[in-house]
């Protein structure tokens, strides 16, 4: 297994040297095979996610996973789609980001190259697979593509159809490398393949992205992690509060940007409460309350299930949601700050002051001011297809695709000069 990664590491090595002197026209004519191949299989694709979602229902995966996992012809199209967007975006490579002559006389320039090799280790959601493949493509990068073992044979089925489809269009045989084993130690090798791979950028859990950065020898790119929050200050719009919380929490529980926490102010936690409350529990939301929280939970007869302090950092992905009453903008603020994950924070107000002072204070890579934290993705921010969400703060944050898997060199031209 260890000379299988390694060889596929190898390969890929290979096919990035191939890949950085492609021209922008060719990996656009390539992205656009690869979605009309995504399109010619869906039948095959779906076929293996049927697989997938088996096996995945047999092991009792829960229900927010299931939906991550799932395929079917219209999450295909969107994947085709989003490679045929991602064409259509500017040519990344070659930009000229610095020019000026030298004192010397020599001339400078700074371009964006591709950075070589890029390693995706995700779990189940296999629309990584296209999205990174794509990204990949359109950056001049090969890339090696580590799926999950819940996911297995929908990302090898999906990686296959895009591999076939680079290379017919005239990219570099292996510039899409899928891992095909399930044995987890083939993530640790890719962790530590210096000189091999040039980046590795973790999608899953907490416990996939910790492993990584912790053991990488590889630059790593921290991802998605997300306990998000909704604040409310007094004074806010009730009916936009719930509006915004319903949406952030309900919409789809399962991805990095739904809320897990909601903050009110305590001046204002009976009249919203009385509101949200039943709207969650309708919706099937398992509620974690502190006291204020249950008293409003016993008021419109909605049980509230204690909140622990393990509930304030939990990332439930699923229809659970911790409640907190706070006395103010400071203390939310505290609290995001300890408990948060760096992702996407959003405070309900009508008093501006109050709100610059979120924005400028909540440590996340996206902060928002009446507006619902499930806008944080690369397609919503314009950047074409996302590969991730950055939550650190060197090289990306926030939503990133093309330009951070770009990295860039100096050209210097000269006529003989030397340095004195």
């Amino acid at each position: 297994m260890e000379q299988t990664v390694r060889q596929a590491a190898q390969l890929a090595k290979a096919a990035s040297m191939g890949m950085a002197t492609t021209s922008g026209e060719q990996r656009n004519a390539a992205l656009h095979a690869m979605a009309q191949a995504l399109r010619d299989n869906t039948a095959g694709i779906v076929a293996a996610n049927d697989a997938d979602m088996e096996a995945a229902r047999a092991k009792g995966t829960p229900a927010p996973l299931l939906d991550r996992l799932m395929l079917d012809a219209g999450r295909i199209e969107g994947m085709a789609s989003a490679l045929e967007d991602l064409a259509a975006l500017p040519e990344p490579l070659g930009v000229v980001q610095q020019e000026r002559t030298l004192d010397s006389g020599v001339r400078l320039q700074r371009v964006s190259v591709p950075m070589g090799v890029v390693a995706m280790v995700y779990e189940a959601r296999p629309n990584v697979t296209a999205d990174a493949a794509g990204i990949c493509v359109k950056t001049g990068n090969a890339c090696i593509l580590r799926g999950g073992s819940l996911a297995i044979h929908s990302c090898l089925a999906i990686a296959d159809v895009l591999h076939a489809a680079a290379v017919s269009a005239g990219l570099p045989e292996n510039c899409i490398i899928p891992v095909r084993t399930t044995d987890r130690s083939a993530t640790d090798e890719l962790l530590t393949m210096r000189g091999l791979v040039d980046l590795l950028i973790p999608r899953g859990g907490a416990g996939l992205i910790q492993h990584c950065i912790d053991n990488a020898t590889v630059p790593v790119i921290e991802t998605g992690v997300g306990n998000c929050h909704v604040y409310v200050h007094a004074p806010a719009d009730i009916d936009m509060a719930l509006n915004i919380v319903m949406n952030a929490k309900t919409q789809r529980p399962g991805v990095c940007n739904a809320i897990e926490s909601l903050l009110v102010d305590r001046e204002i936690a009976p009249e919203l409460l009385a509101a949200v409350l039943p709207a969650l529990h309708g919706a099937g939301v398992v509620i974690h309350g502190d006291e204020a929280a249950q008293a409003a939970g016993a008021a419109a007869g909605v049980p509230i299930i204690p909140a622990t302090e393990e509930d304030w950092a939990t990332e439930y992905l699923d229809l659970e949601i911790a409640v907190k009453a706070v006395d103010g903008v400071d203390e939310a603020i505290a609290h995001i700050n300890r408990y948060g994950t760096n992702h996407s924070e959003c405070i309900v107000t009508s008093d501006e002051d109050a709100a610059e002072r979120f924005l400028a204070q909540v440590d996340a890579s996206s902060v928002y001011w009446n507006a619902s934290t499930r806008f944080t993705d690369g397609g919503e921010f314009g950047l074409g297809a996302e590969i991730g969400i950055s939550t650190q703060k060197l090289h990306a944050r926030g939503p990133f695709a093309l330009e951070a898997l770009c990295s860039y060199k100096y050209l210097l031209r000269g006529d003989g000069q030397v340095r004195g």
